[in-house]
């Protein structure tokens, strides 16, 4: 039987585990905060107290984290991180999370170094997604190294986009979650305006649902702006919205692009996360907003 470490098992990586531990693979996890993994070891996973405890003698290793410095800390830990552990040879490293395209290059360098396989594969989705393994990934991967992971990958999602080798999946998770800062921001400023002129809030979220302007995502977020409690099932927070869009910017400037709707998108979510809010769902921005103008 497989053995799979977890590294992460925060609001996304418990429901992705929870997936691998349905799919008849032996778990061993890890987080910062252990009482997070206490679902998946109810479950029958091994808790391990270091990345380093997880991923010994791991087949695969998947990471879910917040940001390059998590990741750095669960990879690369000279004491205690997953690559110093015995991995299988020729182990499968499948690095989930929205990370700075900089560190993913560096990061999977260090992985092949040592004689492994590195999968790029950040995800779309919410926590429910992940939960019911209604994901999308996003690959970079070459060929055979993707189809050697793909028993791995499908308990989680519903589709793998394969966008060609190493870096090209995260580089347009950074493309795609910028465009999201855009809308999210736009969105909160048309509600606004919207308000200003009069027009009932729930009104324009329904006309918003019914017209061909708006994303999905827009959709949703307008519903839960209009709805507020912002601090209630966070599903995406202002911190995180900021951290991907920060990513995304340095991505343009490394590829000779000026951002300019992202630089703006990125002042208001700095904005937000100065104003205190950072933890609260990135639907607050239009409380902020509104309290800026």
């Amino acid at each position: 039987m497989t053995q799979i470490a977890f590294l992460g098992t925060g609001v996304m990586g418990v429901g992705m585990a929870k997936r691998l531990i349905a799919a008849g693979h032996n778990l061993s996890v890890f987080n910062r905060t252990v009482e997070k993994t206490r679902p998946l070891v109810e479950q029958g996973a091994r808790l391990a107290m270091t990345p380093r405890q997880a991923a010994e003698g791991a087949d695969v290793v998947f990471a879910m984290v917040g940001d390059d410095e998590a990741s750095e800390h669960v990879w690369m830990g000279a004491l205690d991180g997953a690559l110093a552990a015995d991995l299988e040879p020729g182990a499968i490293v499948v690095e989930c999370s929205t990370l700075s395209h900089d560190w993913v290059i560096k990061l999977s360098a260090a992985v092949q170094e040592a004689g492994h396989t590195y999968i790029d594969c950040p995800v779309t989705g919410y926590p429910h997604m992940a939960a019911n393994g209604e994901l999308t990934l996003f690959v970079g991967a070459n060929d055979p190294d993707l189809e050697r992971a793909r028993r791995f990958l499908d308990p989680l999602c519903i589709e793998i986009i394969h966008f060609g080798p190493i870096g090209n999946g995260t580089a347009y998770k950074l493309v795609v979650n910028l465009m999201g800062s855009v809308q999210n921001a736009g969105a909160a400023e048309g509600l606004l305006i919207a308000e200003k002129a009069g027009l009932d809030w729930n009104t324009v979220g329904y006309a918003l649902s019914k017209g061909a302007a708006a994303s999905p995502q827009v959709i949703q977020n307008s519903k839960r702006m209009i709805a507020g409690g912002h601090e209630d099932n966070v599903e995406f927070s202002g911190k995180w919205r900021l951290k991907d869009t920060l990513y995304g910017l340095r991505l343009a400037e490394k590829v000779g692009h000026e951002a300019r709707f992202g630089i703006v998108a990125g002042k208001i979510y700095h904005m937000l996360v100065e104003s205190g809010h950072g933890d609260e769902n990135e639907t607050k921005v239009v409380d902020v907003l509104r309290n800026n103008s």
